[in-house]
């Protein structure tokens, strides 16, 4: 018992850093959901493009000796905000725009669609520059501290600040500004909306660039916490991230952070006591995912609006 006492405030610090980046990512899927009622499974596949935009500018200032951190770091989240903002934007003219009116599966199937071709576009071009489609980057603010018997690194409390910024500058984006209450006024009905002189597909269009914005930035973050990076990170993100916005209420953006911390906590639960739980028969960094995929299907079970979602009449 002692033991596991000892171990807990450095099993909590990193479900909050792991947290924070399904956070970051779930708020992607809950804002398209929020206006479009439409699950955006490529989003999965921005926030790895996004990681790769990062990776490149990290490697770029690898061999810069002398270059404070934060350089690298602020360059390249800021990039693949950028970029994997701009890419997300591109999915929505091509791939959903033209389908808005189709029944929702054939969007959904779309949406499949994107995500492989971006996964296989990414693998062809980075192996045709690097002739390898997985980077490594270097090691930044790997330093820390010790504190309350955690080991604390300097990147930890980077990931989850930056990711504690992107939310709250997110949710008083969406409830001060004039284009944020546009975006509610789609969301709760669009054809009014349109009545009432809002742009609709501008606004649509604003929303996909930055909920890829969001995942660019989870992306950065991602790669500066893990170093290496694969066209294939995005799967596993994605399903988790997914399952931290359903926990946390689909389509609330409260619920979504909410909903990222809260699993993140639990896989790091999971992982450090579900072993001597269960006698050495489970090892709980192994079987992390059934965590958060049971997590799931009990929510959508039980609690199908999440934590703090709402149960919504269907519209005629």
């Amino acid at each position: 018992m002692s033991e596991s006492l000892q171990i807990l405030p450095q099993v909590l610090i990193d479900g909050l850093v792991v947290g924070a980046l399904y956070a970051v990512v779930a708020l992607g899927y809950t804002m398209v959901y929020g206006v479009l009622e439409f699950i955006n499974f490529a989003h999965s596949e921005i926030f790895m493009f996004g990681a790769f935009i990062g990776a490149e500018v990290f490697l770029l200032f690898k061999p810069m000796t002398g270059v404070p951190h934060f350089v690298p770091l602020i360059i390249g989240l800021i990039l693949s905000m950028v970029m994997a903002g701009a890419l997300g934007w591109t999915v929505e003219r091509i791939a959903y725009r033209p389908l808005r009116g189709a029944p929702r599966l054939v969007p959904l199937i779309s949406a499949i669609g994107v995500s492989f071709f971006l996964q296989d576009i990414v693998r062809m071009v980075w192996t045709a520059i690097r002739g390898n489609w997985q980077l490594g980057t270097q090691d930044l603010y790997a330093t820390g501290i010790s504190f309350a018997g955690a080991q604390i690194q300097v990147r930890s409390v980077m990931i989850m600040g930056i990711a504690i910024v992107l939310m709250l500058s997110l949710s008083i984006f969406v409830n001060r500004s004039r284009t944020g209450k546009a975006m509610r006024a789609v969301a709760q009905d669009r054809a009014t909306a349109a009545l009432m002189g809002i742009d609709v597909n501008r606004i649509i269009s604003i929303t996909f660039l930055l909920g890829g914005a969001l995942g660019g930035a989870a992306g950065a973050l991602y790669t500066m916490q893990y170093t290496v990076v694969n066209p294939y990170i995005g799967f596993v993100m994605g399903i988790k991230a997914f399952t931290a916005a359903v926990f946390g209420g689909i389509g609330n953006i409260t619920g979504a952070a909410v909903g990222g911390l809260c699993l993140g906590l639990f896989e790091a639960l999971g992982s450090a006591y579900l072993g001597p739980l269960t006698g050495g028969v489970l090892i709980g960094s192994e079987y992390k995912d059934i965590i958060a995929f049971s997590l799931l299907i009990l929510v959508l079970i039980f609690k199908p609006s999440g934590l703090l979602g709402e149960t919504v009449g269907e519209k005629v």
